[in-house]
């Protein structure tokens, strides 16, 4: 007999940086071993949703160019083919708050340590360390380890 139960949801932040490809790659092998569906969330902001670092991304930025930022960068940690069955989500609006509403009803939220924003020398990235601390499930923060495979 078959379940009716939905498999388990684990969530992913990717904003195009290497840390969100090794977070993209971490969560498609847990995934797999936990029988559980992955759902990349892209989140993006326009300049006047920005907040008060100012605008991360150009002016003129839209769906359409976050749209092609979240193929491109799904290319990117998955070069050939994407994994069977992985969800796309993208949603404007804060990045740290999407994830953090994408999170209810989750099994787990993974994300990279440290993402596009401007202080890339900190340890953990703003967004990881918000979600780290309001999301309503279990969060993995990847490390990004230079590496480019598996």
């Amino acid at each position: 007999m078959q379940s009716t139960e939905p498999a388990p949801r684990v969530v992913v932040g990717v904003d195009g940086s290497p840390s969100s490809y090794e977070a993209l790659r971490w969560a498609v092998r847990y995934a797999r071993a936990a029988g559980a569906v992955v759902e990349g969330v892209y989140a993006w902001e326009t300049p006047s949703t920005a907040g008060w670092a100012g605008p991360a991304i150009e002016p003129d930025f839209d769906a359409e160019q976050a749209r092609r930022r979240f193929a491109e960068a799904l290319n990117a940690a998955f070069p050939g083919e994407r994994p069977p069955g992985l969800r796309e989500r993208l949603v404007e609006g804060d990045p740290s708050e999407v994830l953090i509403r994408a999170s209810e009803g989750a099994e787990l939220l993974v994300v990279g340590n440290r993402g596009r924003g401007g202080f890339a020398r900190a340890m953990l990235g703003s967004v990881s360390q918000r979600c780290a601390q309001h999301a309503s499930c279990p969060v993995v923060v990847v490390r990004h380890h230079g590496t480019t495979h598996d």
